[in-house]
């Protein structure tokens, strides 16, 4: 009928009384769409934990007059869709609401993540991050992290970004030293520790560590510890100015923080 009576799809079925949904077309891949497929395809490569929003907003980022709609089907049609992790139910307990930073440098979260070299050693980094913005401040690599490499890396994030309020930790033996609270008091910052086994009191740096974990050190495997610096440096530049985040509309944290 479409073909014969030069007629819409849509029509036809409605004459047929046939759904839409239920009629198979072969899928033809329009002369236009090619350009628009090929950096669709060039972003999931490079970005293989983005799905079709980041993708969508990313394209829209670079100059691509491109519809939503237009741009999930193609996703959807070269077979991109991220797996879909289902999550055990369990049963509601009290919640105490995480405080919401209202400005810059109202809190910083800070936490460690691990991994191994091909080598078998293990080396540990610090991630930092703004709660207001989500910006990765600093994140520091090497085998040992003590205490005093803790206070380093803060002094000179204070130094670039300015003193924040409070800092939110879990109770690590790093965290709670008597030489970190030392510092917090002479910086008259206010140094917070989650309650023990709570890690959802600390919901924005670990958000953050899952990201980190799935786009780095999950992603790669590494021979030394220089390389290891390197990619985090690489990545850390993309984070906080390429990666949309939808917790903030889709803006990269350094735009959210220019706008606000």
């Amino acid at each position: 009928m479409v073909d014969q009576k030069q007629i819409s799809q849509r029509k036809a079925c409605r004459w047929v009384g046939l759904s839409r949904n239920a009629l198979v077309e072969p899928v033809l891949i329009k002369e236009k769409d090619k350009a628009l497929i090929s950096q669709i395809e060039q972003l999931a490569r490079r970005h293989k934990h983005w799905g079709v929003l980041k993708i969508y907003r990313r394209l829209r980022k670079q100059g691509k007059l491109v519809n939503h709609k237009r741009i999930r089907r193609l996703y959807r049609s070269l077979g991109l869709s991220l797996r879909r992790k289902t999550k055990k139910r369990l049963p509601d307990s009290a919640r105490k609401p995480l405080p919401k930073a209202m400005t810059c440098n109202q809190c910083w979260s800070l936490d460690f993540t691990s991994d191994n070299l091909t080598g078998g050693r293990k080396f540990r980094t610090l991630n930092l991050v703004d709660d207001y913005n989500r910006e990765a401040l600093g994140i520091e690599v090497d085998y040992s992290l003590p205490a005093r490499r803790v206070i380093r890396l803060l002094a000179q994030l204070v130094e670039r970004y300015g003193k924040p309020e409070r800092l939110r930790s879990d109770n690590g033996p790093e965290f709670i030293s008597q030489a970190l609270q030392d510092w917090c008091k002479d910086q008259s910052i206010e140094l917070c520790w989650i309650e023990p086994g709570k890690p959802t009191q600390n919901a924005y740096i670990e958000r953050f560590n899952g990201t980190f974990r799935r786009e780095v050190l999950d992603a790669h495997i590494f021979t030394s510890i220089r390389q290891v610096r390197q990619t985090v440096a690489d990545w850390l530049v993309e984070y906080n100015t390429e990666r949309p985040h939808q917790a903030l509309k889709f803006m990269t944290p350094i735009e959210y923080r220019q706008a606000a």
